[in-house]
């Protein structure tokens, strides 16, 4: 089965700039640690997902529509360092001169280009999807056919993640996750959710009812003070219902055949990590990729 890999690019840099230490990944003096970090995924999800497309999504600077539905929207969040924001930028452009196509998109976070691509490429019945990425918030988009290859808590492991584990992690199913977060809320993002509604109680919710608006209108049979909560706080689930669905309707362009992750540009990638001067991921990528000639050579006896 043809795979198609997305790459959820600002999730892995994040991960990999707060997990590995500065002091260990310079580049002229300047911290490379999420450069190196970002990379070392990539060539983990190569080897152990062999795509036949790779596409990278990266957020865009700005507010995005989620910021103008509630003002609110992770205004917590401390602003972003200047070293992280220089690596992003090194990243992106490296990953252009791999020729891996670069998503980005005003208004939209990178899990909105990939809830859409996954929506789109969902009609062509022969292609599974792998979403590369360290938001468990992308578990919303998990299906049969569409599933995680989520990061742990550096950036040196990570799990397949289906609907069989997403019932496992969170007890729900993964069309249920919006309804589940609805309810919890987000700290990290700063929407509410309904208060005095943890995990448990949203889970046990969810076992009982589909989602949201079906528990909203059966808050008759409730426990009174669960029913007390639910009423008092109908409209903050319902925006963060609203801020935590990822958007599948971006108006972006995609050519398919030119993601295709050919020799060219398994190439072109040694090119770019000997310019970054990361040795030891040349030396990876060498021997994954005879590796992976003489399984290649195996599958022609299938």
């Amino acid at each position: 089965m043809t795979k198609v890999v997305l790459i959820d690019s600002h999730a892995i840099l994040h991960r990999a700039y707060h997990a590995l230490p500065k002091f260990n990944f310079k580049r002229q003096g300047e911290p490379v640690n999420a450069v190196y970090g970002f990379f070392s995924m990539l060539l983990k999800a190569i080897a152990i997902l062999e795509p036949d497309y790779l596409i990278a999504c990266f957020d865009a600077s700005g507010p995005t529509f989620r910021h103008k539905k509630f003002v609110g929207y992770q205004a917590n969040r401390p602003k972003m360092e200047d070293e992280l924001s220089s690596q992003i930028r090194i990243t992106r452009k490296a990953v252009e001169e791999i020729g891996i196509p670069v998503l980005i998109k005003p208004g939209f976070e990178a899990d909105d280009l990939i809830g859409t691509i996954a929506k789109k490429l969902k009609i062509k019945n022969k292609l599974k999807i792998v979403i590369v990425t360290g938001d468990k918030d992308l578990m919303q988009l998990v299906t049969k056919k569409t599933k995680l290859f989520l990061l742990g808590k550096g950036v040196s492991e990570a799990e397949l993640v289906g609907p069989k584990q997403v019932a496992e992690k969170l007890g729900i199913k993964p069309e249920q996750v919006i309804d589940y977060k609805a309810l919890v809320g987000d700290p990290s993002d700063n929407y509410p959710g309904v208060l005095g509604i943890g995990p448990k109680t949203a889970s046990k919710l969810l076992d009982q009812f589909d989602g949201l608006n079906e528990i909203l209108a059966h808050l008759e049979i409730l426990d009174p003070k669960l029913k007390e909560k639910l009423e008092a706080g109908r409209e903050s689930a319902s925006l963060s219902y609203q801020l935590a669905k990822i958007a599948q309707n971006v108006p972006i362009k995609l050519k398919l055949s030119e993601s295709r992750l050919d020799e060219k540009k398994i190439s072109f990638l040694k090119k770019v990590l000997e310019k970054l001067n990361f040795p030891s991921l040349v030396r990876r990528l060498e021997k994954q990729s005879s590796q992976n000639k003489i399984k290649k050579q195996m599958d022609l006896f299938k």
